[in-house]
């Protein structure tokens, strides 16, 4: 069996998921150089610093797709508990005084200089990669409390309470939103996510109503122009950005939003400036890339051999799909801003190197599809 299980892991990659990849990662590049050049000159005295630093992250991302597409995800069972709860103390070390770097009044990197990561970015993998472990060898039992829930909920809660100190809301939601796909993909009860949508609505009300955090963002999201010179200037710039594009664009490299104007313009807001530079029909192209991406991730957890590749497919797609679809939705005003980059685009050399890594991942779990569903 081990020796089969070896010669499945030399088989192809899918072809179709890897160019989409590759695409979506060369447009990111594109735009992060058209987006980032005048910030780059202003902060850093260098149009392309940003630029340069980016493609080396991305170069060394797909080195490393391409090798760990090439082991067999078996092997990742073995380092699933050290990702989780490395990356816990990981993020325990983040909000010890004197340890994480804070930026815009979060706490959430750790490094020195230019050498920084969010441990936020490694607990998604981590979760990914336990969860996936562990509710695969469970089946039946995912369906009670003791064995199915409890644990996972457990892990989860401490994750997100460690985040919530940074404070870092999106990174919350992603990770609690990936770990609820792979419990119910697992097998757990429907009122169990009922009662955990309940639960966290309960705690949004509680962290916005009563406690108040995030409740200018709520205003600014309802009326940005009620404050259009402070804290509602980031999405008036936003939807400036967005209307100036048009059907056509203004065309790539002629954003004038980019100019010092829109904040995070690189980094989170990197789509408002596709849509200023590529209009409508530029950024819809983008979604339809990323829908692609997204929708053949799920087709080879469909087509996965067993149920542990299944779930690890399933744990990445999940991750990009809610972390796009979000950026998106923020930066278009859809939902109030949590501060969440767009995958393959926005500033973030750390960011994008895992990324990569995660999508070698789901390569790894194509080489072994179900032979007569593979083509």
């Amino acid at each position: 069996m081990e020796r089969l299980s070896r010669e499945a892991a030399k088989g192809p990659v899918d072809v179709p998921f890897l160019l989409l990849v590759l695409l979506l990662t060369a447009i990111g590049l594109i735009m992060l150089l058209s987006a980032s050049f005048p910030s780059a000159y202003y902060e850093e005295g260098n149009p392309i610093k940003y630029f340069v630093r980016q493609g080396v992250f991305a170069a060394m991302g797909i080195a490393g797709m391409l090798i760990v597409s090439r082991i067999n995800y078996q092997r990742f069972r073995g380092v699933a508990k050290l990702a989780l709860f490395g990356s816990i103390l990981l993020l325990i070390l983040v909000i010890i005084p004197g340890v994480g770097v804070t930026r815009n009044h979060a706490t959430r990197w750790l490094g020195v200089g230019a050498l920084q990561f969010q441990p936020s970015e490694l607990a998604k993998l981590g979760v990914v990669l336990y969860f996936s472990d562990s509710i695969s060898k469970k089946k039946d039992k995912m369906q009670t409390l003791r064995y199915g829930i409890a644990p996972y909920v457990v892990i989860l809660l401490a994750i997100a309470a460690l985040m919530m100190l940074e404070p870092h809301l999106s990174g919350t939601v992603l990770i609690l939103g990936t770990g609820a796909a792979l419990m119910l993909v697992g097998g757990i009860e429907w009122k169990w996510v009922g009662g955990v949508l309940a639960a966290a609505a309960a705690g949004a009300y509680l962290l916005i109503g009563v406690v108040g955090y995030g409740s200018s963002r709520i205003a600014m999201w309802k009326d940005p122009w009620l404050d259009s010179l402070g804290d509602g200037y980031q999405m008036v710039q936003s939807y400036l950005a967005i209307g100036s594009g048009g059907l056509f664009g203004v065309g790539l490299g002629k954003s004038r939003q980019k100019y010092l104007y829109l904040p995070e313009e690189h980094n989170d807001f990197i789509f408002s400036v596709v849509c200023e530079e590529l209009g409508l029909i530029g950024a819809t192209i983008i979604m339809v890339l990323f829908a692609l991406l997204i929708l053949r991730g799920y087709w080879i957890a469909l087509q996965a051999r067993d149920r542990f590749g299944s779930l690890l497919v399933v744990g990445v797609t999940t991750l990009l799909a809610m972390q796009t679809f979000l950026n998106i939705a923020v930066v278009s005003g859809l939902v109030p801003a949590t501060g969440i980059s767009l995958p393959f685009f926005s500033y973030g050399g750390t960011a994008l190197l895992i990324q990569l890594v995660e999508m070698g991942i789901v390569l790894s779990v194509s080489r072994q599809m179900k032979p007569s569903k593979a083509g």
